[in-house]
């Protein structure tokens, strides 16, 4: 991978109806760095990804990737959010994978199917081509949109609990393929609910409850101390708090 910018947040604010899901969060995700983002429910995990990717403005402070183009982030959300009725087959929705390069508009190249067939023999989903999405568990469906995350050969990939509601057994592989993704430099964030899991495959750790409770080496950041603050802070939360003044800023 050529070289990759840090992600940085600087007195970062993220509310909806201008009440903070994130609030006044400051700190960086190193380039080529692992890191699982965790908290209690309701904690800005999936906001904070979302704001990383560009789906939502900040209220305040400043969101910087550097000199990183659009097709350099890549950003898998949760699956409740995806509509499966669509009538789309399983090759279509990895070669999604490919648009970011070639757009909307022309064809696949035979290579381009080459590199298809390849990412769906890497998840365990070689000969799955024509099935529609809709037909597929929830596990193999996973695989799916993991098989178009290789097709973006992304620098930075952020995804939005990856493992939720799936099978020991894929979760174990595509664990495998985050850290392929890891050990090529490439940085990762991923927004989880184990902290077993976490703790044994994530080396490092944003502990978030709206605000930060702790970010860095994972064994640092998930200390009972720590974990017993963002359960305190979850529980203390009030839905009614004061509204945000906006200042909004991205780079």
């Amino acid at each position: 991978m050529s070289a990759i910018p840090p992600l940085v947040v600087e007195d970062l604010t993220v509310a909806y109806d201008r009440h903070p899901a994130v609030h006044h969060l400051s700190g960086r995700f190193e380039p080529g760095s692992l890191t699982a983002v965790v908290g209690p429910n309701g904690a800005g995990k999936s906001t904070l990804v979302k704001a990383l990717v560009g789906l939502i403005t900040p209220a305040q402070g400043r969101i910087s990737t550097g000199k990183l183009r659009r097709r350099d982030i890549a950003y898998l959300p949760q699956q409740a959010e995806i509509d499966r009725s669509f009538p789309i087959m399983v090759a279509d929705t990895v070669a999604l994978g490919h648009w970011g390069r070639i757009g909307l508009l022309r064809a696949l190249t035979g290579a381009m199917k080459h590199e298809m067939a390849h990412a769906l023999s890497a998840v365990g989903l070689e000969g799955f081509e024509a099935r529609p999405i809709g037909s597929l568990s929830v596990g193999q469906f996973q695989r799916v949109l993991f098989a178009r995350l290789l097709l973006q050969d992304a620098k930075v990939i952020l995804l939005d609990e990856p493992f939720n509601a799936i099978d020991a057994k894929t979760t174990a592989d595509l664990l495998e393929l985050v850290a392929r993704w890891h050990g090529e430099a490439r940085t990762v964030v991923a927004v989880l609910h184990d902290m077993d899991q976490v703790r044994s495959h994530f080396p490092d750790t944003l502990l978030l409850a709206r605000e930060q409770i702790a970010w860095g080496p994972t064994a640092t950041a998930l200390t009972a101390e720590h974990l017993l603050r963002a359960r305190h802070m979850a529980e203390a939360w009030a839905e009614n708090a004061g509204v945000c003044a906006p200042d909004r800023r991205i780079a």
